[in-house]
């Protein structure tokens, strides 16, 4: 997947740099009038990480819907200088998959990608921990439902899952079991693909037994 940069920026942010070489950098169009010359016309598999700064919600989900509209089946992720629950809001209703703080380290760029790239979202740590809380007091699943997921897994595994569906950090989950944030990482990708979700709201969802 071919990455762009849509920014007012004169050259790329390092950390964008180092998470992705080879990609490209388009200046924010203005009222909509910006062509994306240097984008070919074969446009499949491009992620655009479109730059934000203290923009409003409503003049956001116009520039995502211009990008949208000109390349309907590209990704588009917003990397804000101040990241906030109501733009992210606006970003996800607007047809972004991906809301993340501008200077998101290269590590993190890249897990973004991987997120994405298999159909997930990607949010803020607050936010999901704001959605998952509303989402278990909504609704919830039997627990014989939850067990059998659970059962499919292995117990290092297990105990990822549960802590990761409350909301934690792979940070935080690394402290609280005493194992490596790369080990968190390598657990939640198998428990993934073992029960089939797209990233850490929908796990939560599945595991939520309100």
């Amino acid at each position: 997947m071919r990455d762009i940069f849509v920014t007012n920026l004169s050259e790329r942010i390092s950390h964008w740099v180092d998470a992705f070489p080879e990609s490209k950098i388009v200046k924010e169009f203005v009222a909509g009038s910006q062509k994306f010359d240097d984008v070919t016309a074969d446009h499949d598999g491009v992620v655009f990480w479109l730059h934000v700064n203290e923009d409003k919600p409503d003049r956001l989900s116009h520039m995502i819907t211009k990008i949208a509209n000109q390349f309907s089946s590209a990704k588009i992720v917003v990397l804000a200088n101040t990241p906030n629950q109501a733009d992210c809001f606006a970003a996800l209703s607007a047809g972004a998959v991906g809301y993340a703080h501008a200077y998101s380290p290269p590590a993190m760029l890249k897990e973004i990608k991987t997120v994405i790239g298999h159909g997930g979202l990607w949010l803020g740590q607050e936010l999901l921990l704001r959605l998952i809380e509303t989402s278990t007091k909504l609704a919830g699943n039997q627990p014989a439902y939850v067990n059998g997921l659970l059962e499919q897994l292995t117990s290092r595994e297990r105990e990822v899952a549960v802590e990761v569906a409350k909301g934690l950090s792979n940070k935080e989950v690394a402290k609280l079991l005493n194992i490596t944030e790369r080990t968190v990482k390598a657990h939640l990708a198998a428990t993934f693909e073992r029960l089939g979700a797209k990233d850490r709201l929908q796990l939560a969802l599945m595991l939520n037994t309100h």
